[in-house]
């Protein structure tokens, strides 16, 4: 027999667990939460929040050693950090927003439960700690969002929390290490790239794809590349790593680059090669949750195949992305309330890579769009041309946007550069109000700002660009 009844519980609190329960709570749905570590998940408490601390840290520590005499100041030191207060401040700030989630929780009187769930029936729960049951909890609407891990190939690509990492581990090292192989190029590799690279370690990447951040615009991926090369960070682009093994003095990979193996060595190696759903031992699929290729297949309101049982974020499958799990969580919510909510826009989902300079971008790059049969308009216009750019000295960058010719639709946009993950909402925004070049060019954009780059690369479309 069930201890308790609720309308919604949501098990897991990441951005999209918690967010959706927030919602569901007010929409007058008595509501619950089932989470087995801290509230806010992964993503606030090892992933997007900590590591932007960190990154922080690195761009203050870069600006003082390679740019304070640009400024105008002189004799300085090379300042020196204190590693355990460089971490602990990236875990305060974890923490103080997990306190954050407890009280919106406590706010929209949700209940939370914690433990790890695990289905007896479609409409019960089990909550177990250490392996044991502890309760069992009922309900009309369960949403799963258990979120995911860092992804790992066994026998070939495996942690072992000691010399060879996943980002939990490459978050909170008791030392700053000499060197560090990254496995994998794409956000979370690149940023850590850009960390560690800023502190002076040696730092090789290794990616698979024939450029980093391989998802991004091509020419929005050579220029970062550009960009980690001149600050000696070696890529090894075309490349797989065959083994990699912990030593006694570090790690040793075999790598294959041009068809040739090279050994690497390093102090550390960080696994970054994308990330595995958590759809294990919840018994989905006993209750009928249909799991393909370690994702459960909803509709597009995140229905499962099982009457009463939804499912959120990461183990949906790609874009993995918090912001787009919390956008799935408003959704389902709304839909497990009767509302009739709107339908997810993929195509409009932006994303950010806060290495240093900072990469964004939404909508199409433009080899998927001449893919497409698009015929293009391009407008790019460089930071080295902006005031507001070279004022705050960050005057390496480029906004690029691409249009269709026909009809002035925005297809896609992206930016390379200071305070790109910023600006981008612009874009974003845009995309979804369908605004064409020429609202782009009827809006009076402020002076001095990053953002009026925005406008000129638009103009620079039809070869009106004012400032180039």
């Amino acid at each position: 027999m069930a201890d308790t009844k609720f309308d919604v519980v949501v098990i897991g609190s990441g951005p999209g667990g918690y967010i959706c329960a927030i919602r569901a709570a007010q929409l007058g749905l008595k509501t619950a939460i089932v989470e087995r570590e801290s509230l806010g998940g992964i993503c606030l408490n090892w992933g997007c929040i900590p590591t932007k601390a960190l990154l922080r840290t690195s761009e203050m520590y870069r600006d003082m050693t390679e740019h304070a005499a640009d400024f105008g100041f002189t004799k300085i030191q090379k300042p020196t950090f204190d590693m355990k207060k460089l971490i602990g401040r990236s875990r305060d700030v974890a923490g103080k927003l997990s306190a954050g989630v407890a009280y919106l929780m406590k706010k929209n009187k949700i209940e939370v439960i914690t433990g790890e769930g695990k289905f007896i029936a479609p409409d019960e729960l089990g909550i177990f700690k250490n392996g044991k049951k502890q309760q069992a909890i009922k309900a009309d609407n369960f949403v799963v969002a258990t979120g995911a891990r860092a992804k790992e190939i066994k026998g070939v690509l495996e942690k072992d929390g000691k010399n060879i990492w996943t980002y939990r581990e490459a978050m909170t090292p008791s030392a700053m290490p000499k060197s560090l192989l990254v496995i994998g190029a794409g956000a979370i590799g690149i940023e850590f790239a850009s960390f560690y690279s800023a502190f002076g370690v040696e730092v090789t990447v290794v990616e698979a794809q024939d450029r980093i951040l391989p998802v991004e615009d091509h020419e929005i991926s050579k220029l970062a590349g550009k960009s980690f090369a001149d600050r000696g960070v070696k890529l090894l682009t075309s490349s797989g790593v065959k083994t990699l093994k912990s030593t006694k003095t570090g790690v040793e990979a075999t790598v294959e680059v041009n068809g040739k193996a090279q050994k690497i060595k390093a102090e550390k190696a960080l696994i970054a090669i994308g990330v595995a759903g958590n759809v294990e031992n919840l018994g989905l699929e006993e209750i009928g949750v249909r799991v393909e290729r370690g994702q459960v297949v909803v509709d597009s309101n995140y229905r499962t195949g099982a009457k009463g049982i939804w499912a959120i974020g990461d183990i949906i499958g790609s874009p993995w992305l918090a912001h787009v799990a919390s956008h799935e969580g408003v959704i389902c919510a709304e839909a497990i309330a009767g509302k009739n909510p709107h339908k997810m826009d993929y195509g409009n989902i932006p994303g950010c890579t806060y290495c240093s300079p900072q990469v964004s971008s939404v909508g199409l790059t433009e080899e998927a769009a001449k893919q497409q049969g698009y015929e293009l308009k391009i407008g790019r216009f460089n930071y080295q041309a902006n005031g507001k750019a070279l004022a705050i000295g960050e005057g390496t960058g480029l906004v690029k946007t691409i249009f269709d010719a026909k009809t002035g639709e925005l297809l896609g946009a992206h930016i390379i550069g200071a305070e790109a993950t910023e600006m981008i909402s612009t874009f974003v925004l845009g995309r979804s109000l369908e605004v064409t070049e020429e609202d782009f060019f009827n809006t009076c954009l402020p002076h001095p700002t990053l953002s009026e780059m925005m406008g000129e690369s638009v103009l620079d479309s039809v070869g009106r660009g004012l400032n180039s």
